[in-house]
């Protein structure tokens, strides 16, 4: 028996409150939604129903899935990502020594800095190939991908984050 992979909806990691979540289905309904020309909170009420068809969202969370939800709607519809700290930082990596040793050195970095920062870790290699990035470990500051395929050395990661700060 041949399964098609195309049946089967790719989950998406999406920043609910403080944490990364992945859902399935929710490329192909933010694909769809984006081509209609409809409100941001009708936008909002169709991605919550495809989604929660496809995943569990605990009833406490409801209303930090549809924030979610609809920051990620804007992101796309707009083409550009909010933050809510000035400095956003994404790691790429499958979990790697060098993975691990470039997420050991930021966080050492903006300590010893005293800055407070936005950090994502990505792990799932379809999110890694969406944001760009083809070779890991990489590391992307404020939507530009400063390293990728090399673990930098702390000067350079430094002088990133200080150049990077607002």
């Amino acid at each position: 028996m041949k399964i098609n992979n195309e049946d089967k909806p790719l989950q998406r990691t999406l920043r609910v409150g403080q944490v990364m979540v992945g859902l399935i289905g929710l490329d192909v309904t933010l694909g769809r939604i984006l081509k209609e020309d409809i409100s941001e909170e009708e936008a909002v009420r169709q991605l919550f129903a495809a989604v929660s068809k496809e995943n569990y969202i605990p009833p406490g969370a409801i209303n930090i899935y549809r924030q979610a939800l609809l920051e990620e709607y804007r992101k796309l519809k707009t083409g550009m990502e909010t933050t809510t700290t000035g400095l956003s930082i994404k790691i790429l990596g499958p979990a790697c020594v060098s993975c691990n040793r470039l997420n050991t050195l930021v966080f050492d970095i903006l300590q010893e800095m005293g800055v407070a920062a936005d950090i994502e870790q990505i792990h799932e290699l379809d999110e890694i190939w969406r944001q760009g990035v083809l070779t890991t470990p990489a590391l992307i500051i404020n939507g530009a991908i400063v390293a990728s395929g090399r673990l930098p050395s702390r000067s350079e990661v430094e002088a990133w984050l200080r150049g990077a700060i607002p």
